[in-house]
């Protein structure tokens, strides 16, 4: 069984996190880099969840650390299962095997039932796909409901690229 660390380089505790990850025993840890907006910000774990083989262990030290949203650690979790891999929680000794993993899945399934359709929106958009909208005649609400952005980002966006 090979355990893989996933970490997110966001802030002073990614450093404790990575080596929390190797004290546990991750053969591998591997970091998301800090993109700008409009970019994916999970291709590593994505090439992790491509790579990852059957009885391999994806381990993260927090949760929040798979994704933005409940609805997205589901998708996480799902695709570990295909391949035959699991996922462990070091902060909260939790592990998608067995009775934990079961009890784990119902409650995430209940939160992202409940889970506000915001909280699904991307972090950002390209300025030059707002612009390209904006100069297609589509105004600035209908590109934010397009790119999944706030309205504000789209006038933020707008307003710099006139300056």
């Amino acid at each position: 069984m090979l355990k893989i660390g996933y970490v997110r380089l966001r802030d002073a505790r990614s450093a404790d996190d990575t080596a929390t990850l190797k004290s546990i025993g991750c053969h591998v840890v591997r970091a998301e880099e800090p993109t700008g907006p409009g970019a994916d910000g999970a291709s590593v774990l994505m090439s992790i969840l491509d790579f990852i083989s059957e009885g391999d262990q994806l381990v993260v030290t927090r949760l929040n650390h798979l994704a933005t949203c409940t609805r997205e650690v589901l998708d996480v979790l799902e695709r570990l299962e295909i391949r035959g891999a699991s996922l462990f929680v070091a902060e909260s000794d939790v592990s998608s095997l067995g009775e934990g993993g079961r009890a784990l899945r119902a409650a995430l399934e209940a939160v992202a039932s409940v889970e506000p359709p915001w909280n699904r929106r991307r972090r950002g958009a390209p300025a030059a796909d707002i612009r390209a909208l904006q100069a297609a005649g589509v105004g600035p609400v209908e590109i934010a409901r397009r790119l999944g952005v706030s309205r504000m980002t789209v006038w933020r966006k707008l307003k710099e690229a006139a300056i």
